[in-house]
């Protein structure tokens, strides 16, 4: 009989201790997420969260891109009536800012490709030569390229 009663308390043992690492795991997750406040969104289909354990449908690259950029466009704050705002990682170093909008009749546009590079981070507005940017600049997009990935992974991944 001991044998039963220790194996049992083995077995509580090991469920404590689980629990315990859960509740830890849920209060880092809490203070990690106190520091940078996201919008709750309603994702396109494209963008359901994938796991391993679900059907999902095959998507493509594009797809995964659309959903990626829809993402990262809601970290600037709320997009108003009649603008489409879109951020995205299009490769390993290079960062898409796009946005357009309908003003007087005329619709406007603004993209902002930046390219990160061992010696900084040089944006190009539109096509035109790129400009090293730096202090709050730099430190703003830092901070949008970590929102980026923590939401797309969050979201989407």
């Amino acid at each position: 009989m001991p044998q039963k009663s220790a194996k049992l308390s083995l077995k509580s043992t090991v469920k404590k201790a689980a629990s315990g690492a859960k509740a830890r795991a849920k209060n880092v997750t809490k203070k990690a997420s106190t520091k940078l406040r996201l919008p709750k969104l309603k994702l396109p289909k494209v963008a359901l969260r994938i796991r391993p354990d679900t059907v999902r449908p095959k998507l493509t690259e594009s797809d995964l891109i659309n959903a990626e950029s829809a993402l990262g466009g809601t970290i600037f704050g709320k997009i108003p009536a009649g603008h489409r705002r879109e951020f995205f990682r299009f490769k390993d170093n290079v960062w898409i800012f796009h946005e357009n909008w309908t003003e007087s009749g005329k619709t406007l546009e603004s993209t902002i490709t930046y390219e990160v590079k061992e010696t900084g981070v040089f944006k190009s507005p539109l096509g035109k030569e790129y400009v090293k940017i730096t202090g709050a600049e730099l430190d703003n997009f830092l901070a949008a390229a970590r929102a980026y990935l923590k939401i797309i992974k969050r979201e989407l991944y």
